[in-house]
């Protein structure tokens, strides 16, 4: 199937959604009291089957991804996703839906429980199986239930992935997800989930960049931080690369290993134009090309060095070299707004360029790639502060890397290798453990 029918398939499936995010609008402006009778009479908990409430973390990337998997969830259960946006989530993005709103109404009787929520909440899926409370219980079930789905959720709270669950948690009018991971990869491990996810994704390993595109429309303010980059610094170039340093040493930085790591990448794999380190001067060709390299990192020490070597010395070919860092934060400061502001911007003019170089286990480069469609050359993670031989490799496919999957079959309740049981679903280029969506499983 082509891409522009696959995206009718696709939007033919997404119209139906803001018919059922109208009941978020009968639910923004009510009494009080309206609200709280869902919880309280069962004769509109089918009224109030349909509804999704989420709940994300202050990390933007991770807000980004598993927002990306929620909707996904509610689109394939026919339930309504309710956003609780925080501090700063309409400084950041759009509402995707034309004159709805997916935003959780300011007086949601359980918005103050949010703030307790973990794997030990007394209404959470994992601890109502702890209780052997399951589809041939005869226990009536909750209006709610909090799904715990963040990186330490336990065995019980992995139940949420498997596919005999979905009996039961269909029959719960209320789900309240919290999460920091990107969990799509298990729903195509679903056998009830297959038929609906083949027509909406013939090419497997296009889910986030479409949905992604989709939901996350910058604000207007960071579309202006976008734009006016992009046309002072990188529009007039033939070829614009992409590089995303992001370091998990926790020593301070930064790190030699690093740049000698980047440099060995994008110079062997012909990423970067090569240097001649022996002449000053090169006579430069009419064919000659503009290249932007644009650095993203927390640290300026590497976009210097970079800067530098073309600076101090002329490409091989003739090749006119810039090199541009937006920002230098030298921390991560996730509830500071502007910094925020500035790292959605960056993400989205790393998905504007040609071609890419992203650090391994970094979120921020999985949101970048796949807004772009991009294969990333993935910088490996190094265990020695040394230079990984080889220092990267190509990336199977756009799709983020889902973390921490479940590492065990749901029907035998026995470790297994999740990653060899579809062609679609591999381990992850930079987390041997991980997941994600790929799609010609013969170009492995």
């Amino acid at each position: 199937m082509s891409t522009p029918k696959m995206l009718k398939v696709l939007v033919a499936s997404l119209a139906a959604f803001p018919l059922l995010v109208t009941l978020t609008l009968v639910l923004q402006n009510p009494p009080t009291n309206r609200i709280g009778e869902v919880f309280e009479a069962s004769a509109l908990e089918n009224a109030a089957h349909n509804v999704t409430s989420f709940n994300a973390g202050e990390n933007i990337v991770v807000r980004v991804l598993t927002l990306t998997s929620a909707f996904l969830y509610a689109l394939l259960t026919n339930r309504v996703l309710l956003v609780d946006q925080g501090k700063d989530m309409t400084d950041l993005f759009c509402e995707p839906f034309p004159e709805k709103s997916w935003v959780l109404p300011v007086d949601f009787p359980l918005k103050e429980t949010f703030k307790i929520l973990s794997q030990y909440f007394p209404h959470s899926y994992g601890n109502m199986l702890k209780k052997n409370i399951s589809n041939t219980s005869t226990v009536s079930l909750p209006s709610y239930l909090y799904l715990h789905l963040a990186h330490d959720y336990d065995d019980q709270d992995k139940h949420f992935l498997c596919d005999q669950d979905q009996t039961l948690l269909s029959r719960v009018p209320w789900l309240i997800m919290k999460s920091d991971l990107y969990f799509v990869p298990s729903l195509f491990l679903m056998p009830s989930f297959e038929q609906e996810l083949s027509k909406l994704f013939p090419h497997k390993d296009t889910v986030f960049h479409h949905l992604g595109r989709y939901l996350f429309h910058p604000s207007n303010h960071v579309w202006g931080l976008i734009t006016r980059y992009y046309q002072a610094y990188l529009a007039k170039a033939d070829e614009r690369i992409g590089i995303q340093i992001r370091n998990f040493d926790t020593r301070p930085g930064p790190f030699q290993y690093v740049i000698d790591q980047v440099l060995a990448c994008t110079l062997k794999y012909k990423v970067l134009p090569q240097v001649d380190w022996k002449r000053t001067i090169v006579t430069q060709s009419e064919k000659a090309n503009l290249k932007a390299i644009l650095i993203t990192s927390l640290s300026s020490r590497y976009f210097e060095n970079v800067r530098n070597m073309y600076w101090e010395h002329p490409t091989v070919n003739g090749d006119v070299v810039e090199v541009f860092q937006p920002s230098q934060e030298q921390f991560q400061h996730t509830k500071n707004r502007l910094h925020n502001n500035k790292a959605w911007a960056e993400m989205y003019l790393l998905s504007l360029t040609d071609v890419s170089v992203t650090s391994a286990w970094s979120t921020f480069g999985y949101v970048a790639q796949g807004l772009g469609g991009l294969k990333p050359w993935i910088l490996y993670k190094s265990d020695n502060q040394t230079t990984p031989n080889p220092p990267c490799r190509q990336a199977m496919s756009m799709e983020p890397c889902f973390h921490a999957p479940p590492l065990y079959d749901c029907k035998t309740k026995k470790g297994i290798d999740n990653g060899a049981l579809v062609p679609h679903v591999r381990h992850c280029e930079d987390m041997s453990w991980g997941l994600k969506l790929v799609d010609n499983h013969d170009e492995l």
